[in-house]
């Protein structure tokens, strides 16, 4: 057995990076093209082990960011909890058990047990490459907690070292594929240069986060589902996204949603005490309170230590509230509920194996973009388990498409997949098919879509008929996109047509989830039926989805729970 503090050895290959070639920048008509083994998109913690894993597996890499890898997304932003527990049979049988029932029976415990497994060890190399942990009273690490700047800072780190190449705000806009219908790359657009980019690659990894919907919250203005459109459009399959409403509850002049805080929080309306706010449904509660009126939050129930302690652990938490000259500890302060969407939810792209495959051949799905069901069900991991997920994910991703990658490489496919011979899979937002419609931009088609997903008496609790209004409204406006969707005339259009790409994949998630919503006819886990407000066994299924200009639905079968394993 482990000790307490300590963490498995990594060996082999994975524990120094083998220093390919850093892959070249070559000109080319409009911008540059690369020529690599694998191309992960996304610079967040996901992407960042995908593309060191995929580096120490030999390959040459390329990682592209629609910001700047290591400070854009929600973890750079924050502290993150991580779902890390010691290598001790009934501390993990206890980590599992704590989900089974809240996941709505839709997990699975072989998942959970290699994302247990595979955190430990890569957390532990997180210490060895000098992540300065805390200590505790006897000196030993606190591996559960990670402050997000830093950590991403030494990610960051770790992927220059591993000599991928990182293009810096270079948005992807879309996937490339050959002519057996396998992944082959992307392009998108380098903002800065103002010119595109185009890489061939032997294989892709998306890491491109979830979809917040532009909501407000902090960290996720760049997380608008854009893998998700991508992939989508090159016949990858969806799971869970019914369970892609989760609301984060924030001070109404603040963009933190740090959530976890206000267990230390008393609500109040303006005739007193809300009460049940506090309990497991709280956040229910809080919303159907904010429908009709405003609610108020103290957080008058956090010692004075622990007031250092969340001082210290979130500083940004507090600066809104300093510039306000409010103290959140003695006086009341408005709130308000911010989708999160599948940042927090457990929807996203659906893994076909262990290696973390989609179903199109030579693409392949890492952290927020791909669906936590396995390990969350249909209940949010709030940042613990996402965050394990995310370095679990990102490492298996990125080794099993290097191996991918370099399969194409050494076969001397790669240099067969020249742009010249790649289609590419981009539609709504970058090829029209038909005229332009004027009055239809990037702003007007995200406030449509916000119109439909924001407000919690249609999203948190979920109706058929709501559903069904939203869908019809959502639908016709996907068929105005696809036909006639403009980007707006301004001196840079590549980064205008980021924008139409952007507002395209919020459509897109938002059909997708009220699709699937529609079939599930009960209350499971987040997803909450008004008109169906209790579990029904006979659906514990997880459901599938897909398609743009006609969106499909299927059932996936999972294990079955015994009366006496839901008894425990």
């Amino acid at each position: 057995m482990v000790s307490r503090g300590e963490h498995a050895p990594v060996t082999g290959a994975n524990t120094r990076p083998r220093l390919n070639a850093r892959p070249r920048l070559n000109a080319a008509d409009d911008g540059v093209s690369i020529d690599a083994d694998v191309l992960v998109i996304g610079g967040g913690p996901a992407g960042c082990w995908a593309a060191v894993s995929a580096a120490n597996a030999g390959a040459q890499v390329v990682l592209v960011d629609k910001g700047y890898c290591g400070t854009t997304g929600a973890t750079a932003s924050a502290g993150v909890g991580v779902w890390y527990v010691e290598p001790e049979q009934d501390a993990r049988e206890r980590a599992i058990q704590s989900r089974e029932a809240l996941s709505g029976w839709l997990v699975d415990r072989r998942w959970m047990h290699r994302v247990l497994d595979e955190t430990y060890a890569r957390v532990g190399q997180l210490a060895d490459w000098g992540y300065p942990f805390p200590l505790d009273d006897e000196g030993r690490q606190v591996r559960r907690l990670l402050d997000g700047p830093e950590y991403m800072r030494r990610m960051r780190k770790q992927v220059v070292r591993s000599r991928a190449r990182i293009l810096d705000h270079s948005p992807a806009l879309e996937l490339l594929r050959d002519r057996s219908g396998a992944v082959a790359g992307a392009r998108g657009v380098r903002r800065q240069h103002d010119h595109t980019w185009t890489v061939n690659a032997g294989a892709v990894v998306i890491a491109t986060g979830g979809c917040a919907f532009l909501s407000g919250g902090l960290g996720c203005n760049v997380l608008t589902g854009d893998g998700h459109l991508m992939a989508a459009e090159a016949g990858a399959q969806l799971s869970g996204m019914e369970f892609s409403n989760a609301y984060a509850i924030s001070a109404a002049f603040s963009s933190v949603t740090k959530t976890a805080f206000y267990r230390y929080a008393t609500f109040y309306t303006d005739d007193g005490i809300l009460e049940g706010a506090g309990a497991q449904r709280g956040r229910s509660v809080i919303a159907r309170e904010l429908l009709s009126r405003t609610v108020y939050a103290r957080l008058d129930r956090a010692p004075d230590d622990i007031q250092i302690d969340l001082r210290s652990a979130q500083p940004n938490f507090f600066l809104p509230f300093d510039r306000e000259g409010i103290n959140p500890f003695t006086d009341k302060f408005p709130v308000t509920m911010r989708l999160e969407g599948t940042v927090r939810g457990t929807g996203g792209l659906r893994i076909v194996d262990e290696n973390c495959s989609t179903s199109v051949p030579g693409l392949f799905a890492a952290g927020d973009a791909a669906t936590r069901e396995l390990i969350c069900g249909g209940f949010t991991g709030g940042g613990s388990h996402n965050a394990a997920w995310a370095i679990s994910s990102g490492w298996w991703a990125g080794r099993a498409a290097a191996g991918f990658g370099r399969t194409q490489r050494l076969a001397g496919d790669l240099r067969g997949r020249r742009a010249s011979a790649l289609t590419p899979a981009g539609g709504a937002g970058i090829r029209r098919a038909g005229p332009i419609e004027r009055s239809l931009t990037p702003e007007t088609v995200t406030r449509a879509v916000q119109a439909e997903v924001l407000p919690c008496d249609r999203n948190l609790f979920r109706t058929e008929q709501g559903m069904q209004e939203s869908l019809g409204r959502l639908d016709d406006l996907w068929k105005r996109v696809r036909s006639g969707l403009q980007a707006e005339r301004e001196q840079r259009p590549r980064t205008a047509t980021v924008r139409a790409r952007e507002s395209a994949a919020m459509l897109a998630h938002a059909r997708w989830m009220y699709a699937v919503g529609r079939l599930r006819t009960e209350t499971r886990g987040m997803h909450k039926r008004t008109d169906h407000p209790e579990l029904d066994p006979g659906q514990q299924h997880r459901y599938l989805v897909g398609g743009l200009d006609r969106v499909w639905t299927d059932r996936d079968p999972v294990r079955p729970y015994s009366a006496l394993e839901r008894a425990a």
